[in-house]
C-alpha cells in the first residue's frame, strides 16, 4: 500500500507537502469524483471486509468503490500518512421514510483539525447529500457548496447535520413521482458525537448491513459518483444523471430505465467499473432518496 498508488487512483498531482485546508480540499475531492459510493459486492457474491489491506486493494487496484467504511477508512489512512491530525467518528443516519435517525451506528467519517480548527471529511455518502468540501465543525452556520447548503447543528453535545437543496427539474415526467426523488428541501442527513470511534467499532454493522432483510443495502443495488458539475448514481435498473444549479436555483435530475443488459455496460461507461461476478440489481421501494 502506498499513496503515491492511491493518488494515481485518484488523478490528484497536487502538493503534499502542506497539511492545509486547500490541499484537504483538493485531495477529498479527487476522491469523491474518481471512486464511488456502492455496495455491489453484496449483490455480486462479494463479502464486504473491513481490513485496510482488502479496502486498498479493492479501490485503488481493482478500481472499485465501496461505502462509507470503506471509503472514509482509505481517505483517513490516506490523510494520516499526509501528517493530518485525524480521527474517526460514529454517525446515525435518517431515514425519510420513518422520519427517524437510526439506532444503530453505521456510518462511518474523519475528523480531521487543521490549525486548532475542527472540519468533517466524508467520502462515503454519495448521491446529492456528498459534501464537496470538508465542512467545519460549527454549529448553525450556514456552509454553501455546489451540491446545495449544509449545515451542523450541535445539541446537548449530539451533533445533527442538514441539507438544504434546490428545486428540482425531471424532463422524463414518468419519474416525477419516482421514490428516489427526495421531496423535501431541507433534508435531515445524520447525527454524531465526538466520541472517537475504531474500525472495530463497525464490525457488526459492517455483517449487518450486508446480510439483514431489513438493511437498505440488501435492498437496493448502489453505485453513485460524483463530477464536476453533480453526481450520477445507478440503483437497481434506474440510472440518474444530476446537474446541480443548470438554472437559477434548480437541478436538472435526468432519469432513464435501463435494460438487464445494459447496467454492467453503465457501470464501466458512466463508473469506470467492472465486476469480476455476475451483478444481480434490486431496487426495493423505499428508504434511499437522491
Amino acid at each position: 500500500m502506498n499513496l503515491e498508488e492511491y493518488f494515481a487512483r485518484t488523478g490528484y498531482k497536487g502538493s503534499t507537502e502542506k497539511q492545509d485546508l486547500e490541499t484537504l480540499t483538493d485531495i477529498f475531492q479527487h476522491h469523491i469524483r474518481a471512486v464511488p459510493f456502492e455496495n455491489l459486492s453484496i449483490h455480486c457474491g462479494e463479502k464486504i471486509t473491513l481490513e485496510l489491506e482488502h479496502v486498498y486493494k479493492k479501490i485503488v487496484q481493482r478500481k472499485r468503490g465501496g461505502w462509507c467504511m470503506e471509503n472514509n477508512q482509505l481517505l483517513g489512512w490516506v490523510l494520516k500518512g499526509l501528517g493530518y491530525d485525524t480521527s474517526f467518528l460514529g454517525a446515525y443516519v435518517f431515514n425519510p421514510h420513518q422520519n427517524a435517525y437510526a439506532t444503530l451506528m453505521t456510518h462511518l467519517v474523519v475528523k480531521v483539525v487543521i490549525d486548532g480548527k475542527a472540519y468533517i471529511v466524508d467520502g462515503g455518502f454519495g448521491v446529492s447529500y456528498q459534501m464537496w468540501q470538508p465542512m467545519e465543525l460549527v454549529s448553525g452556520k450556514d456552509q454553501p457548496q455546489v451540491p446545495g447548503v449544509f449545515r451542523f447543528t450541535e445539541k446537548n453535545g449530539v451533533w445533527y447535520l442538514e441539507k438544504m437543496r434546490r428545486k428540482q427539474y425531471i424532463p422524463n415526467q414518468s419519474f416525477s413521482n419516482s421514490d428516489l426523488l427526495e421531496k423535501n428541501e431541507c433534508r435531515k442527513v445524520y447525527m454524531f458525537s465526538l466520541e472517537p470511534q475504531t474500525v472495530e467499532d463497525f464490525r457488526f454493522q459492517c455483517t449487518y448491513l450486508q446480510t439483514s432483510p431489513d438493511s437498505l443495502f440488501t435492498k437496493k443495488s448502489i453505485c453513485a459518483l460524483q463530477t464536476t458539475h453533480g453526481f450520477r448514481a445507478l440503483i437497481g435498473w434506474t440510472f440518474t444523471e444530476t446537474t446541480y444549479n443548470y438554472k437559477e436555483n434548480m437541478d436538472l435530475v435526468e432519469f432513464v430505465a435501463l435494460e438487464d443488459e445494459e447496467v454492467e455496460k453503465t457501470l464501466k461507461e458512466k463508473f469506470n467499473i467492472t465486476l469480476e461476478r455476475k451483478l444481480v440489481p434490486i431496487n426495493i421501494k423505499g428508504s434511499y432518496t437522491i
